[in-house]
């Protein structure tokens, strides 16, 4: 795992163990989400929430962003984080926090305003319905603290769809009965979808009341 842009590029970061639950983003996402949003990271306020091991937080601070909260409840992971803002030497401009990312604690550590929030949470939370929209309506809260040309990404499994029953087969066998989940938030436009093999990043932008000339809602885009 590495920074792939700016001032520490090549660096190599400290990564969580095989066993551990995080799922750091693939260089090649990460790589192409940072295309996506070049000239929005610079001098910017961002947002890491499930920072797993920072890396996207750290690939924007990397880029020149002011400064990045990370949000992180598991002790382990958590302490991963410190060394890898230790190690590029950021902790002027990197906040740690140890809590829920869908606490209201974790809610109320981001900046206001703020012009990139990523939220990344695990899998099981997203593909899981009884779960997926308690994650979607923390995302929702933290959108409306956007600035009014900031992104808001979220990450889920691609393709991206729930299992919401079984049925029997003639055959005796059960079948699963999945659901593609509706992703739209309230209160934002989007989302555009850009789709990466098994993973996929959704940007959205708090809906100002203002046409959007860049981006139109709903949009899908093959990575």
């Amino acid at each position: 795992m590495r920074i792939i842009g700016g001032e520490f590029r090549r660096k190599i970061l400290f990564s969580p163990s095989e066993k551990s639950p995080t799922r750091p983003i693939p260089d090649l996402a990460k790589e192409a989400l940072f295309n996506l949003l070049r000239g929005h990271v610079e001098g910017q306020d961002c947002y890491d929430g499930f920072a797993g091991s920072g890396s996207i937080g750290l690939e924007a601070l990397s880029r020149g962003a002011n400064r990045c909260v990370f949000i992180e409840r598991d002790r382990v992971v958590h302490k991963l984080i410190a060394k890898n803002i230790e190690l590029l030497g950021v902790e002027d401009r990197a906040e740690l926090v140890r809590a829920d990312a869908l606490g209201p604690g974790a809610l109320s550590r981001c900046p206001k305003p703020v012009h990139l929030i990523f939220f990344d949470p695990p899998y099981p939370l997203m593909i899981n319905p009884e779960t997926y929209p308690r994650v979607m309506n923390q995302f929702s809260r933290l959108i409306k603290n956007l600035d009014d040309t900031g992104y808001a990404v979220i990450r889920t499994p691609w393709p991206f769809k729930q299992i919401v029953g079984t049925e029997e087969e003639e055959d005796g066998t059960m079948k699963s009965i999945y659901e593609y989940p509706d992703m739209k938030v309230a209160g934002a436009l989007g989302p555009e979808t850009h789709d990466y093999g098994t993973t996929a990043m959704h940007l959205y932008m708090r809906d100002t009341g203002e046409p959007d000339e860049a981006h139109e809602e709903g949009e899908t885009n093959d990575g």
